[in-house]
C-alpha cells in the first residue's frame, strides 16, 4: 500500500521466513472479511509473535512522539475504528512517530504506527480514520500471512525447478530458476499485493463509517495524496504493488457515493 513502511516490512518477511512459521492450518480457506478463498500456510500465532519483535525494534529505532495531545488522538481515532472492525481480541496498540514522512503501516496482531508527517497532512479525524481503516483492513483481510506464503511458496518452488531443471540444463538450471521466479513475482505475487491494497480501501471505508466516520474522508484524503505525489516519478502499475491511482479513486467514488 502507499502508506508502507517496507523497510520493516522485509524485514519482518526474512524473519519469518527464517522461523518456525508453520502450524496445522488449512492451506485454502474462506476468509470471512472479503468473502473470498486464501493461500495461507502460516498461523497468526508465529506472524503475532514475530510482528511485536520487530514492532519493539520500531520503537527502539524510530522516535516516537512526545505530543502527547497527538498520542491520545491517535488512539482515540484508532480504538473507536478497531472496536467497529470487530477485531475486538487484538492487543491493538496505535503510535505516532516522530516523523515528518506521509506514512503509516500495521503490523499482524494489531500494532499501527502513524507518522507525524502523515498526522499533520490529515485535515481531520475523519481522513485519519480512513486510514485507520484501511490499516485494519489488512488485518482482518489476513494480508499479511497470505502474502508471507505466496513467498514461501515462491521460494520452495523456484528451489524445486532448480534442481529439477539442472538435471536438463546444467550450468543454466540458475538462471532458469531465476528467470521463473521473477515472472512468479510479477504474475502471482504484485498482482495480489494490488488487491490486497483495494480490499484494504473497501474494509477499511466500511468500518470508518460504522465508527460514524463519512466515507467522503476516504476519498478526499486519497485525492490529495495522488495530488501530492503526481510530481514524483512513478513506477508502472503493472510492476507497481499498489493500484493506479485512477483505479483506486474510481473505487473509492463507488464506496463513498
Amino acid at each position: 500500500m502507499p502508506l508502507q513502511l517496507i523497510r520493516d516490512r522485509r524485514t519482518l518477511i526474512k524473519a519469518l521466513a527464517a522461523g518456525a512459521l508453520f502450524a496445522p492450518v488449512a492451506a485454502c480457506s474462506e476468509n470471512p472479511a472479503t468473502g473470498r478463498r486464501q493461500f495461507v500456510i502460516v498461523s497468526d500465532e508465529a506472524l503475532a509473535g514475530m510482528a511485536a519483535q520487530t514492532w519493539a525494534e520500531i520503537q527502539r529505532s524510530t522516535p516516537v512522539s512526545d505530543d502527547a495531545a497527538l498520542q491520545a488522538r491517535l488512539r482515540r481515532v484508532g480504538a473507536r475504528v478497531a472496536e467497529r472492525s470487530g477485531l475486538t481480541g487484538l492487543d491493538w496498540e496505535f503510535v505516532a512517530f516522530d516523523s515528518a514522512d506521509i506514512n503509516a503501516f500495521v503490523l499482524p496482531g494489531g500494532k499501527v504506527g502513524f507518522f507525524r508527517g502523515l498526522i499533520d497532512f490529515a485535515q481531520d479525524d475523519g481522513e485519519i480514520a480512513a486510514v485507520m481503516g484501511h490499516e485494519i483492513g489488512h488485518v482482518a483481510a489476513r494480508h499479511a500471512a497470505e502474502r508471507v506464503s505466496q513467498q514461501l511458496a515462491v521460494q520452495a518452488g523456484v528451489q524445486a525447478a532448480a534442481m529439477a531443471l539442472s538435471e536438463n540444463l546444467g550450468e543454466f538450471a540458475d538462471d532458469a530458476a531465476a528467470a521463473l521466479g521473477a515472472g512468479l513475482t510479477y504474475g502471482v505475487i504484485l498482482p495480489y499485493s494490488r488487491r490486497h491494497e483495494l480490499e484494504a480501501d473497501r474494509l477499511g471505508v466500511g468500518y470508518m463509517e460504522a465508527a460514524s466516520y463519512a466515507p467522503v474522508h476516504a476519498l478526499a484524503f486519497w485525492r490529495r495524496m495522488i495530488a501530492d505525489s503526481e510530481a514524483r516519478a512513478q513506477p508502472l502499475a503493472w510492476l507497481s504493488t499498489h493500484p493506479a491511482p485512477d483505479d483506486r479513486l474510481e473505487a473509492l467514488e463507488a464506496l463513498a457515493g
